[in-house]
């Protein structure tokens, strides 16, 4: 649903936009063993079903087989899109939970050292993935732990073209080397959708009418720097933004003429999207650590992991109504 070979410019991105101001933020060998020779992992019922509600647009956090908060809310927020019963499960027993992926030269043509001083990271051409690990991490939708431990005794960030490793059998890796172009906006975005964050529940979904038709798990801005409520709209979607790093506005939410302006990339504190709402500094972005949605704070933002905001990409437009409560 959210994927598309088309390589269609989104109508509604920002051309005026150069920096994006926000107070948001936050000797290798080969096929070192074998992903098929690995121990079963638990909790293999928990990812079929977190792969299930991925692949419908209903996001359970990261896919690691610990069925928690945000697995249950997607669950049921999917029961009520298609009303279903309290109950429902989907059938699963034919369904993969693993599969091999193996690694391409491409794959490690993406990574980079993040210097830890502003200055230095303002004088970078993009902000890469730090090493494989990271990026398999974000690619199949789960942690560089669960990375790890599906993956014993490998030296995953050593591995070279043609290794092989076991991850989450998700139906739409996150590809950053294919987005935007191939993750346009759905053609019937119509004019009936809107945008509900809900910063109690701790989940941003979006409406057709009154069919609930996705539904991902946010950080909504924290206790110094809530997400104010409000009736508010899109102005813009921008993909692979820049950051304005601004210590003033982070530490005090003043602006200040003290910033940095980040290079895009995944690791950017804003991640793979910008969509600007028409409240000065707020908007809806990603986030270089998808581990911690949901359990750390932003600076009065909406917060998602890269891979669900590349699916929101593909959903929203121009003018949109965003209720936040």
């Amino acid at each position: 649903m959210f994927a598309s070979t088309a390589a269609i410019r989104f109508s509604i991105l920002a051309s005026s936009a150069v920096f994006l101001f926000s107070s948001c933020g936050v000797t290798g060998h080969r096929g070192a063993a074998s992903p098929s020779a690995a121990a079963p992992v638990p909790r293999e019922p928990a990812v079929k079903l977190q792969i299930f509600l991925d692949a419908q647009g209903f996001g359970p956090g990261v896919v690691d087989g610990r069925r928690g908060e945000f697995t249950d809310k997607a669950l049921d927020l999917y029961r009520q899109s298609k009303g279903l019963s309290p109950d429902w499960h989907p059938d699963l027993d034919g369904a993969e939970a693993y599969t091999t992926y193996e690694i391409t030269a491409k794959d490690l043509s993406n990574f980079g050292g993040i210097p830890a001083e502003p200055a230095a990271v303002a004088k970078l051409e993009k902000l890469p993935y730090e090493n494989l690990t990271e990026l398999l991490g974000e690619r199949f939708h789960t942690t560089r732990a669960f990375i790890r431990e599906l993956n014993p005794g490998v030296n995953i960030d050593a591995l070279q073209p043609g290794g092989s490793v076991r991850v989450p059998a998700i139906a739409r890796p996150f590809r950053s080397d294919l987005y935007p172009s191939q993750y346009a906006p759905s053609s019937d975005a119509g004019k009936g959708r809107r945008v509900l964050v809900d910063t109690k529940y701790r989940m941003l979904q979006v409406f057709d009418g009154s069919r609930i038709l996705a539904a991902f798990p946010i950080t909504p801005g924290s206790p110094e720097h809530p997400a104010n409520p409000g009736e508010l709209k899109v102005v813009g979607a921008v993909p692979w933004p820049w950051y304005r790093y601004d210590e003033g506005v982070l530490d005090r939410g003043e602006r200040t003429e003290n910033f940095f302006n980040y290079p895009p990339g995944p690791n950017s504190p804003v991640g793979v999207l910008w969509t600007g709402l028409n409240r000065p500094g707020v908007g809806i972005h990603g986030t270089s650590n998808p581990e911690t949605i949901g359990r750390a704070g932003s600076h009065g933002c909406i917060r998602l992991s890269n891979w669900d905001a590349a699916a929101f990409y593909t959903l929203v437009r121009k003018g949109m109504p965003v209720t936040i409560q």
